[in-house]
């Protein structure tokens, strides 16, 4: 779980994902779209990516990916950021955290 705090902690916009899945891709998709540069963990490919994703569920996260960190705290899953998306808060937090300037 610390792994997970010190990744997360490390750059303004942190998502943890799986490159086979779906979401997770629109959701990189999104954050480049919105001009952020998000650092990306893909956890089937990093050598800890199991105890990893068991660390994201400990913390919350469910579905384990694609786990979206802004200023180093948990924002949500794929449906949490489309909905702060949607209600225009996700480029707010975004540019908040220091993700994105305007």
């Amino acid at each position: 779980m610390d792994r997970i705090r010190d990744l997360a902690s490390k750059k303004a916009a942190v998502i943890f994902t799986k490159s086979s899945c779906d979401m997770c891709h629109s959701i990189k998709a999104l954050f480049y779209q919105l001009g952020a540069s998000p650092a990306i963990h893909e956890l089937d490919q990093e050598p800890s990516g199991r105890e990893m994703e068991k660390a994201l569920q400990k913390l919350g996260c469910s579905p384990s990916v694609p786990a979206v960190f802004i200023g180093g705290r948990y924002v949500g899953s794929s449906k949490d950021i489309i909905s702060l998306h949607l209600d225009g808060s996700l480029k707010q937090k975004l540019i908040d955290a220091g993700a994105i300037w305007f």
